[in-house]
Parts: C-alpha cells; structure tokens; sequence
C-alpha cells in the first residue's frame, strides 16, 4: 500500500513528503529523488541509508529521528525491575517493520542478561494479533513487551484489551498506551519530533533545501505508569519506579 501512496504523490508532483516511521521513509527514498522529504523515525536514518549524515543529510530528505530504537533495552529492564520473577516474557512485533530483526536481537541479548526466556510472535494484521496473544496465554508468559512499531501503536486499543483481559502485565513504547489502559510505557514524546518535522515542512516550502537541514533528534522521553491497572491485575510498582516515572494515571 505504501509504495502505491507515494506513486501516486509524486504523479501528483507534491510539494513534499512527510514520511512517518523506517519504513515509509524508505518508500519515499525509492519512490523520488527529487521532491523533498521529511521524516519523523524512531530509527538511524544513517544506519538505513536515508541520509549521509544527521549533520549533512546531503540528499532530498532530512527530518527527525527519535531514537526510540536505541532505549529498547533501557525499557525491558524497566519491565524486568517490575517483573524480576517472570520466566518467560511475550516479545509482540511486525516483521514488515525494518527494525524488527536488530531490535529483536537486542531484546534477546537484555532477556538473556538478566535472566528471562523470550516468545517472539509476529503480528501484521489484526487477527494475528488475537493469535499472537492466544499463544502467550498457552505458553503462560509472565510479561508482555510490545515493540516500537507504528502499526502496533495504531492497533493499540486491541493489544492494551487483550492484555487486560488475559491478565498479562506489559510494557509499551509509547505513553498511549498506558492511557489506553496498558500498565507502563517508557518511550519519547510523540508530540515534539512531529512538531519538528512541520516545522521543516514549512521551512521546505519557503524555499529550504533538506540537504541544508540537519536531522534533529528529539530526546524528550517519559515513563508512564498505570497505577489503576497496578491494582486490577494485583501488581506492587517499586517504588524506585513510581519515584523516577513522569507520569502516574491513577
């Protein structure tokens, strides 16, 4: 689907494009070489090839990376912190996302360090979903751990459901989710890379150039916990934790 959008824009001769997460910014990098594009990622736009480097983006994009890629294993320690006695933690993820493979290995190397086994499940659609969840329940995970991914977020009503509805205490990406009613989350603001990226967007139409722009990095992060789901699933916080979050829904 993403690839027939940006044909369709560039057919369109748009002013710019506004890519959001790794892999739209890649489909727009494929898709055109000369109209401008903005990205708003939460992996290196180097380490993919959208950019020479964050200084010198050199080509017709530039945006902003928010790092999220690189706390993933500050957030399953987070969860191991809560949850030092789980065996096995359910590690949920899209394997069309191009940071799957490097995070997941990431993620494996922190479960084996301090002391967890983990369940990968993929997940693209809705239904797989359900199923992934379904198998966690069977193999009777301890936690669960929701990659960073943009279709996950937007699916997050469901997983954050699921969850409660099963019992499983999670940790999520991104603050959303513990307003949905997820346990915690540890992740950046969504609001500020986005606010950032408009800002080159408005920049661009009046006459910018992206290769002139540097990558901004948004390093604005917060920890969220939900102290009323805490007590729906019969869960003591640390207090170290709830002392260092930014935030407690109560």
């Amino acid at each position: 689907m993403l690839p027939k959008f940006v044909v369709e824009f560039v057919q369109r001769q748009a002013a710019v494009l506004v890519a959001t997460g790794t892999l739209a910014a890649l489909e727009a990098k494929k898709g055109t070489a000369t109209i401008p594009s903005v990205f708003a990622l939460g992996a290196d736009p180097v380490k993919f090839g959208l950019v020479a480097s964050l200084s010198r983006p050199g080509g017709n994009a530039t945006g902003v990376s928010f790092l999220v890629n690189t706390i993933i294993a500050k957030q399953f320690e987070i969860l191991h912190q809560t949850l030092p006695k789980a065996v096995v933690i359910g590690f949920l993820v899209n394997p069309v996302n191009p940071n799957t493979d490097p995070d997941t290995k990431d993620v494996e190397s922190a479960a084996e360090r301090l002391g967890h086994k983990l369940r990968v499940m993929n997940a693209t659609n809705e239904r797989e979903i359900d199923a992934a969840i379904k198998v966690f329940m069977q193999e009777r995970v301890g936690a669960l751990f929701v990659h960073n991914d943009p279709f996950l977020l937007f699916r997050r009503e469901q997983i954050v459901a699921l969850a409660a509805y099963n019992a499983i205490p999670a940790m999520y990406p991104f603050r959303e989710f513990a307003a949905a009613g997820g346990l915690m989350s540890y992740g950046t603001d969504q609001i500020e890379p986005f606010r950032l990226a408009g800002d080159y967007c408005g920049q661009i139409l009046k006459g910018a150039k992206p290769a002139d722009l540097p990558v901004q990095l948004s390093t604005k992060f917060e920890f969220v916990i939900n102290a009323r789901t805490a007590k729906a699933l019969g869960l003591e916080i640390p207090l170290p934790l709830l002392v260092a979050a930014d935030e407690v829904i109560e």
